[in-house]
């Protein structure tokens, strides 16, 4: 019991037809776009593994201090425990921003303000030491950190 459809029907199955192939194609390099993968590459070409985002890794300063005067020691140790904060910090922002930005996003967002505020942080310390004995030099080559993956 074939019919043939009338010409009217012919046109809104062609539209139809079309219409559908139109939304199936957006859907397709929509979800491309969303994963990361290139449309038409199958995901074999150009697909990449996320990484983790790693990790901060900054110089010790506790260890490159002179000895600590009993006066300035509750200073320093604050200042000290500041720094381990800092660099929790940046590691939760590493972890929170994975992916986010461009090529130099990890430097100028995270590495870069938080080389600032060891700097600080170094430089209260010496203060604090300075005080009472002679001020310590050059710990600021220990505050700049990197990017460890």
């Amino acid at each position: 019991m074939s019919r043939a459809l009338p010409k009217y029907d012919k046109r809104r199955v062609a539209v139809i037809g079309g219409a559908a192939a139109v939304v199936l194609s957006g859907a397709v390099i929509a979800g491309s776009a969303l994963a990361g993968t290139p449309a038409g590459s199958g995901g074999a070409t150009g697909a990449r593994t996320l990484a983790g985002p790693g990790t901060i890794s900054c110089p010790d300063v506790a260890s490159r201090l002179p000895a600590v005067p009993a006066s300035a020691r509750a200073e320093v140790d604050r200042n000290l425990a500041l720094l381990q904060t800092q660099i929790q910090e940046a590691n939760k922002r590493l972890k929170d921003t994975a992916g986010q930005g461009g090529p130099n996003f990890v430097d100028n967002a995270i590495l870069g303000p938080l080389k600032n505020k060891r700097v600080a942080t170094v430089n209260r310390i010496a203060t604090a030491i300075g005080r009472t004995t002679a001020k310590p030099t050059g710990l600021d080559a220990l505050a700049p950190c990197t990017l460890t993956r």
